[in-house]
């Protein structure tokens, strides 16, 4: 259904073989499940100024790191005009189709990586977009902060502070996933603390 290749985007990217329609389940993101604490730890010695990374938040206990173990589809780019999204199910996170895609386009979602108002700006500066859209924000990063957002009343959606089914890639807040006891995080793809 895709092939990887050199991406405009970013390093490699996703490119589809074939017409995809709408709604066509594409990929499962697999990996190494692991903990918040064993992702903090095994991702301790990376540069700070390296936001490269395969972590995505399933939940407050599971982490996938495709870096480890991983397919193809931690290869899937950023975009600000995405033709996926990431659904979470079971603990399990596929990719799906949100628009027809042709053969030859690139395969991408929006990462919406999570940040607080007391982040770092040279750090937050990591994460600049380079998708291309017309639309594009500049970068990866979710619109609001963390810290701004309200979270949905207690009994709605999965319990893990999304609101629904559909959870795009809103990682914890941090370059890495960081279990915190506030429940704030969300779950999809990781930037590094």
């Amino acid at each position: 259904m895709f092939e990887v290749r050199r991406s405009g985007i970013h390093g490699r990217g996703a490119y589809a073989t074939r017409r995809i329609p709408t709604g066509t389940r594409i990929v499962e993101y697999l990996g190494d499940r692991i903990t918040h604490k064993q992702a903090d730890a095994r991702y301790e010695a990376k540069g700070q100024d390296d936001g490269h990374t395969f972590l995505f938040v399933v939940s407050s206990r599971v982490v996938i790191d495709a870096g480890v173990g991983g397919n193809d589809a931690r290869f899937i780019n950023h975009s600000c005009d995405p033709n996926c999204d990431t659904v979470i199910e079971n603990e399990r996170v596929f990719i799906e189709s949100v628009k027809d895609i042709e053969p030859g386009e690139e395969l991408a979602y929006e990462y919406g990586l999570t940040w607080e108002t007391t982040d770092d700006s040279e750090e937050l500066a990591n994460y600049v977009c380079r998708c291309g859209a017309a639309n594009c924000r500049g970068t990866m990063l979710a619109e609001e902060p963390l810290d701004k957002r309200k979270l949905p009343a207690r009994g709605k959606g999965r319990g893990d502070g999304s609101g629904g089914k559909k959870a795009r890639g809103a990682p914890a807040k941090g370059r890495r996933p960081h279990a915190r006891k506030d429940a704030k995080k969300k779950p999809g793809k990781s930037r590094r603390r």
